[in-house]
C-alpha cells in the first residue's frame, strides 16, 4: 500500500520514492535535509554526514516546500503531516522532534494507531490516556 504524505498548510507532497523529506533545523542553528522511511514505525532516517545531531536533542522540522513548521499545536515535541491512503482517506500523524525517540500517532477522529517505545511520553498530550 502506498501512502502519501503532504504538507498540513500547502498540501505539497513530502514523499518521493521511498522517502518522506523535510528540512530541519536544531536548537544550534544547525540544519539539513532528513529523509524518513514513510511506514509508520519505521524510525529509518537518513541525512547527510556532517548534519550531526545529539540523541535527545530536540530537532524542528519544515515543509521543505513552503517551509511552514510542522510543530503540532499538541505538544511542542511533535511534528505533525498529514498521510493520504489509497483509498483517498487522510489522516494526521504525528511523530517526535526528539532525536532518537521513537513515538507516532496516526488519527483520523476517534480511531489512532499508536507506534514506536515512547509513545506513552504523549498519551496525556494527545488525549489517548484512557485508550491506551
Amino acid at each position: 500500500m502506498i501512502n502519501n504524505f503532504v504538507c498540513p498548510k500547502c498540501h505539497g507532497y513530502l514523499r518521493v520514492g521511498d522517502n518522506i523529506i523535510f528540512m530541519t533545523k536544531t536548537k544550534k542553528w544547525k540544519g539539513g535535509l532528513i529523509l524518513l522511511h514513510p511506514e509508520l514505525g519505521n524510525y529509518a532516517a537518513t541525512y547527510h554526514p556532517s548534519f550531526k545531531v545529539d540523541e535527545g536533542e530536540h530537532i524542528d522540522f519544515y515543509c521543505p516546500i513552503c517551509h511552514h513548521k510542522l510543530t503540532s499545536s499538541k505538544h511542542e515535541n511533535l511534528a505533525m503531516i498529514l498521510m493520504k491512503d489509497e483509498s483517498g482517506k487522510t489522516f494526521e500523524v504525528y511523530f517526535s522532534q526528539i532525536a532518537g525517540e521513537q513515538s507516532t500517532f496516526k488519527l483520523i477522529g476517534e480511531n489512532v494507531a499508536i507506534y514506536g517505545e515512547h509513545a506513552q511520553n504523549y498519551l496525556d498530550f494527545m488525549n489517548l490516556s484512557q485508550m491506551a
